[in-house]
C-alpha cells in the first residue's frame, strides 16, 4: 500500500526539520512536497527512499480529496 511522504516520514518518528536537513532541502521544500503542491527530482526521491527506507513504488505523491 503507497503512503504519503508525511505518513513515511512520521513512520520513522522524523519531524519535519530534521527530515529536511537529512535529504538536503529546506522544512519548507519538504512541506510542499508533503502536500503534493510540488515534487522531488529523480535524485531526491533516492534519498528518500533511503531515509524512510521505502521504495519508490510505495509512495504515494499526490494527495487525495485535495480541495
Amino acid at each position: 500500500m503507497a503512503m504519503t511522504l508525511k505518513a513515511l516520514r512520521v513512520n520513522v518518528d522524523m519531524d519535519q526539520k530534521s527530515a529536511a536537513k537529512a535529504l538536503g532541502i529546506t522544512p519548507e521544500t519538504l512541506g510542499s512536497w508533503e502536500q503534493g503542491k510540488t515534487f522531488p527530482n529523480v535524485k531526491q526521491i533516492t534519498l528518500i527512499e533511503k531515509l524512510y527506507n521505502t521504495s519508490y513504488n510505495d509512495i504515494n505523491f499526490l494527495l487525495e480529496n485535495v480541495d
